[in-house]
């Protein structure tokens, strides 16, 4: 039968229909009806196949419902309407519905009232915009398809689409923008498919998932969304892979997939797994959202593959309740929290990628929670790199961490960890072990820590085998009271201070370890030590390789000491058990050499059997050793090497105005004649990685040099080191700091953390009153510099009128200016044997000029970094080159940089 063609055109008396509804009820099943321009007020059912046009295109007819209520058009068999404005009397109800059939819209407005698919039916909107609706702009629950492709939602007050019953959805290319609830709400049994959408401005949640319904977003946008970009509540399977446009739904399988999804300016998380629910996330890009980046909570699964969490304003991947989250290849940047946050019972997997730039530690594992750590990366963090505390399990293998302000991993509470090959690069501690739980650290490696290499703390037992431990900027290992430590066949080298050090009460076991080129003792046994050290070899020590305090009872059987100055001191009161304990190329010998040769020198040491009385003793002879003047430097070699520092007008001026001042004072002395006053005491006002730091230490020099310091060495602290943590511990402790600087600068950095909040009882304040009483007492002998932020150290000295008489002057360090940085890396390129081409060298402006300058940035340290940066990726690059030459590996290019802020 041949389709009929049918005209509507209001006043024309012949050949065409005065009402639409006329035409339908004309019209035979496929027949085609074509409306002429206008303003249409109907009530149309729809009951057999037909085709309503537009006859001049969209937006030339439009129709409205005859009551306010009721719906324009009710379809319930298959139709197709083609460039029709359809305009609601009530926004609250369906203007559309469709009840039976395939409607199909193409390049349709729907608008002041909702399209609602109900029952078996099924909907496509092709090219079709909904607005100015409430409560929904689609609703659809149905046994039926539901297709929205390039459609647009907009202007709903209420949810953009309801996909409800068992709907199955595609949406291709659709917008859903400015709505007052969730952007999608997919419930109940439904499947949808969303596809390259855009969810824009949604008054709630970008796509709401609930029950059992089953999401897969691919290559979708989500912007500026009041709440999550992505809230899961339920869902508790998961879709097939590569989501089917066909077949979704069809199956048993629900869960939400998310594949290349953009997701940025959310209110809340950016997505949200909670309830019972499975959810994986691929190669897709979160960025300043208002809370996580991505959490998971409740029973939920989430699944987090090759993403990349940019600057959330909390954590960047959080994980509570019976949560399991795994997260492989991923990256979090800029975390205002942790980059992984676990707690309550939550069992987290992260493998690959890195964690970067957060405010606290980059992993923060607290309550039950049990996480595994593989190949992770985590770099610069004000904190920890990765701290576990509570009742916190983490499994760790082959994870490095880099510029830590506190601890690369760090244990306390009942928490239990295994690592093995943990890198540790920079920062302030190593790994630091006050766990009372079980801790198996294996082929750890810690690089150039300002502070202790590893950990132990009061009466933990962790274990230790095969570590490492280079230029630790204290001691090596520190094995505080009662702590009860196993270390197996570790190495100690290159520490400042001395490799193992052993408190009150510590029971180390130390077996098959090597200590070497330390500042101080090898091994320092404190007063009341124990433990048995055996089988260890010590060379290179500055000061005697071994030292056993008063009453420490230490158990040293075959131990080797060579090359160095001596093996052997103690302590009056000191009890070692020593046994077959040789020395090898020591001048001072107390034990014999290998092979039974005897002493090889005639020094006595109280306390060791069948030694002779030896005055003055190897205590007074090790405090003399510490009061060893240092070799005497050129005042002109040390301005040369201030002149050498990049950047630091201001402060240069201020040094060399200073060293003349102090020249002159030292004539005036030299001549017999009065010194004016001079207070040499200092404040550093400036922001991190300024220069401080450095400028402190050939201050320290240039004074010595001048001759106003005996030695001019500069000893570091901050609040740890000087408030203790209970009545009576905070002067003891300040002096004792405060005597290691006698000769030489004291710096305090972040000093105004001394300072006690209003109204609260802090030992702060104990320590600046002792700081003050001894810079009075020993005005010839120290300098002290304090050091952090202008405002702060403003608000510190004016915090104690000592204070303020003390510290009459203040250096102010300006952050570096993209020059500056620029001139920093190249500085550091030269000194590591490398090179940057000139593009590298433009791209490297760019890059340190888009560069957040807020509290993040890190002046010099942020150059470092990032010339480290560049190696590491210079690295990889030349790795996958199958014949470099030599200038590959030297050469550092453009593709090298850091990813860009």
């Amino acid at each position: 039968m041949t389709a009929v063609m049918h005209r509507v055109q209001p006043g024309v008396r012949r050949g065409a229909f005065r009402t639409i509804a006329d035409a339908v009820r004309a019209a035979a099943v496929g027949d085609e009806i074509r409306i002429a321009p206008g303003d249409y007020q109907e009530r149309l059912l729809i009951d057999r196949p037909l085709t309503l046009v537009a006859e001049e295109g969209p937006g030339t007819v439009r129709i409205s419902p005859t009551a306010p209520g009721l719906a324009a058009l009710e379809m319930t068999e298959s139709a197709v309407l083609s460039g029709l404005t359809v305009l609601g009397a009530d926004r609250s109800r369906p203007v559309l519905l469709v009840t039976g059939g395939t409607t199909e819209l193409q390049d349709c407005a729907v608008s002041g009232g909702r399209v609602e698919v109900v029952r078996a039916a099924s909907l496509r909107m092709d090219r079709s915009l909904v607005q100015d609706a409430l409560l929904a702009g689609v609703h659809a629950d149905t046994s039926g398809t539901v297709w929205l492709i390039d459609a647009v939602i907009e202007n709903i007050e209420g949810t953009g689409a309801v996909l409800a019953g068992a709907t199955t959805a595609h949406l291709l290319t659709t917008t859903v923008r400015s709505v007052e609830g969730s952007g999608i709400r997919v419930r109940g049994e439904a499947r949808a498919e969303i596809s390259r959408c855009e969810i824009l401005a949604a008054g709630r949640n970008g796509v709401l998932v609930e029950e059992q319904a089953a999401v897969t977003l691919d290559d979708c946008r989500l912007r500026d969304s009041a709440a999550e970009a992505v809230r899961v509540l339920g869902s508790s399977a998961r879709p097939a892979a590569g989501g089917d446009p066909e077949g979704a739904g069809t199956g048993e399988s629900g869960g939400v997939l998310i594949t290349g999804a953009e997701v940025s300016g959310a209110g809340a998380a950016g997505i949200l797994a909670t309830g019972t629910c499975d959810v994986r996330v691929t190669d897709s890009r979160f960025r300043g959202c208002a809370a996580a980046g991505a959490a998971a909570d409740g029973n939920a699964v989430l699944e987090l593959t090759d993403c990349r969490i940019i600057q959330p304003r909390a954590s960047g991947v959080v994980a509570r309740g019976a949560a399991r989250v795994i997260v492989s290849g991923s990256t979090v940047v800029g975390a205002n929290g942790n980059g992984v946050l676990a707690g309550e019972r939550a069992d987290v997997t992260v493998t690959g990628g890195s964690l970067r730039d957060s405010t606290f530690s980059a992993v923060h594992i607290g309550g039950d929670a049990v996480v595994r750590l593989t190949a992770l990366r985590v770099e610069s963090t004000p904190e920890h790199g990765i701290g576990v505390t509570e009742r916190g399990r983490l499994t760790l293998e082959d994870c490095r961490t880099a510029d830590c302000g506190m601890s690369g991993l760090h244990l306390d509470g009942y928490a239990a960890a295994t690592a093995v090959g943990l890198t540790v690069r920079r920062g302030r501690n190593g790994v630091t072990a006050q766990s009372l739980g079980e801790v198996r650290i294996r082929d750890a490696r810690v690089y150039d820590v300002e502070r202790a290499g590893l950990t132990c703390g009061a009466d933990g037992t962790p274990e230790f085998e095969n570590c490492q431990v280079a230029g630790a900027g204290t001691a090596g290992v520190v094995v505080a009271e009662k702590a009860a430590p196993r270390l197996r066949n570790c190495s100690v080298t290159g520490t400042a201070g001395s490799g193992i050090v052993v408190a009150r009460g510590g029971e180390p076991r130390i077996q098959g370890t090597t200590i070497g080129d330390t500042g101080k003792n090898g091994l320092y046994v404190g007063e009341g030590g124990k433990g048995t050290y055996e089988e260890c070899v010590l060379s290179g020590t500055a000061f005697p390789a071994v030292h056993v305090a008063a009453d420490a009872t230490p158990v040293l059987r075959d131990l080797l000491v060579r090359d160095t100055e001596e093996d052997l001191s103690l302590d009056e009161g000191a009890a070692p058990t020593v046994d077959n304990c040789r020395a090898q190329r020591v001048k001072s010998a107390v034990w014999p050499a290998p092979g039974g040769a005897g002493p090889v020198a005639k020094a006595a040491v109280p306390g060791l059997p069948g030694a002779a009385p030896a005055a003055p003793g190897p205590a007074a002879a090790t405090a003399e050793k510490e009061r060893a003047p240092v070799t005497e430097e050129s005042l002109d070699d040390l301005l040369a090497e201030l002149g050498r520092l990049v950047g630091l007008q201001r402060v240069k001026h201020d040094v060399a105005s200073l060293v003349k001042l102090m020249q002159m004072v030292r004539r005036r002395e030299e001549a017999g004649l009065a010194a004016p006053p001079l207070s040499r005491h200092l404040v550093f006002a400036g922001n991190p990685g300024t220069g401080k730091t450095t400028v402190a230490r050939l201050y320290g020099r240039i004074l010595a040099a001048v001759g106003l310091l005996e030695r001019g060495h500069l000893v570091e602290a901050d609040r740890s080191s000087l408030v203790g943590e209970y009545v009576g511990h905070t002067g003891p402790k300040t002096q004792r700091i405060f005597e290691e600087a006698m000769g030489g600068v004291l710096f305090i950095d972040e000093a105004y953390s001394l300072t006690p909040a209003a109204g609260s009882n802090d030992f702060g304040q104990e320590a600046i009153a002792t700081l003050v009483k001894l810079m009075e007492d020993h005005r010839d002998s120290v300098v002290v510099i304090v050091a952090g932020y202008p405002d702060e150290m403003e608000h510190f000295v004016d915090s104690n009128p000592g204070l303020a008489s003390r510290f009459s002057r203040t250096l102010v360090f300006e952050d570096y200016v993209t020059p500056e940085l620029v001139s920093i890396v190249e500085h550091q390129a030269g000194q590591h044997q490398y090179l940057l081409t000139d593009s590298a060298r433009e791209a490297l402006t760019a890059y340190f000029d888009a560069l957040p300058r807020g509290e993040r940035f890190g002046n010099g340290r942020s150059a470092r970094q990032t010339f480290q940066t560049m190696t590491e990726h210079q690295a990889y690059r030349v790795a996958e080159m199958a014949d470099p030459e030599e200038t590959d590996l030297i050469t550092l290019r453009p593709q090298d940089l850091p990813d860009w802020p």
